[in-house]
């Protein structure tokens, strides 16, 4: 006698008041170890002559990118008159140097490179150079970005970490958890407003773009400062270091370099990141 099928377990229907509890999600399996790169974005003396301000009180900065050279696509370009209302909110709030929030004129006329955009939550890069461990990262990865910004009340010391006057504040100022990465050349139509190296006019076949997580990634709205100078270099503080286990470069150098480093204990950089309270926004400004 053929042994009788269970019944199925009924769906529970709703009560007034009371909401049915959502099947639990089903965790993703990696199989390596999470990947951490820190990654310094924004504005600077070597591309574009300028640092983006900074608040060394309440920590609160105006995302401004690097110049964009290329060819956009049509109604793609992202000129830098769209940062203009974020600075001259910033500016207005508080008692600043304006030179703090006003941009060199010779950029006013020309394209942002806005990468990483965290309105979409992407970030781009070139797999074959400087950029190749981006194109090594999967889901569950972490990138880690960082600038040096100029803060419009210079003053402070290493306890409060407001730099020195005419030092630049370095700070985390957003992270992403990876989604998935795909190579610019195939992005669809419909997305190539997403990213800086999709926005162009014909997107570089080696270039890939990382997707990241909603709702546990993008931009701070409120900065962590993580070095200053010593050593004749912008570096990691060293109790910060630490902590986090170490980066692969050498003793925390924060400049621009070839290859961007990478956490040595990806598990230890995000249980120090996870206890600052960090608030993630999806938004550039």
């Amino acid at each position: 006698m053929a042994r009788p099928r269970p019944r199925p377990r009924p769906r529970p229907r709703p009560q007034p008041g009371r909401p049915v509890a959502a099947p639990a999600a089903t965790p993703i399996a990696y199989h390596r170890p999470v990947r951490a790169v820190l990654i310094r974005v924004g504005i600077d003396q070597a591309y574009g002559q300028w640092n983006a301000p900074v608040d060394p009180d309440t920590l609160e900065f105006v995302y401004v990118p690097i110049p964009d050279g290329h060819e956009m696509g049509a109604g793609l370009a992202t000129p830098y008159s769209r940062v203009g209302d974020a600075l001259a909110a910033f500016a207005r709030e508080r008692v600043v140097d304006d030179r703090a929030c006003a941009l060199p004129a010779d950029l006013l006329g020309q394209n942002m490179h806005l990468d990483p955009d965290f309105r979409w939550l992407t970030y781009g890069n070139n797999a074959n150079t400087r950029g190749s461990i981006i194109g090594q990262l999967a889901a569950g990865d972490l990138a880690v970005f960082y600038a040096g910004l100029r803060p419009c009340r210079p003053g402070g010391d290493h306890a409060n970490p407001r730099p020195s006057s005419g030092k630049l504040l370095y700070a985390l100022t957003g992270l992403y958890r990876v989604a998935e990465v795909v190579r610019a050349s195939g992005v669809e139509e419909l997305r190539r407003n997403e990213n800086a190296h999709t926005r162009r006019r014909v997107p570089t076949a080696e270039d890939v773009i990382v997707r990241a997580a909603p709702g546990t990634s993008g931009r701070l709205r409120r900065c962590l400062p993580i070095g200053d100078f010593r050593e004749r270099a912008y570096r990691v503080f060293p109790d910060l270091l630490a902590t986090w286990g170490d980066l692969s470069c050498r003793d925390g150098y924060l400049q621009r370099s070839g290859v961007p480093p990478t956490f040595r204990a990806p598990d230890r950089f995000l249980a120090w990141f996870d206890a600052q309270h960090p608030e993630l926004v999806q938004d550039n400004n």
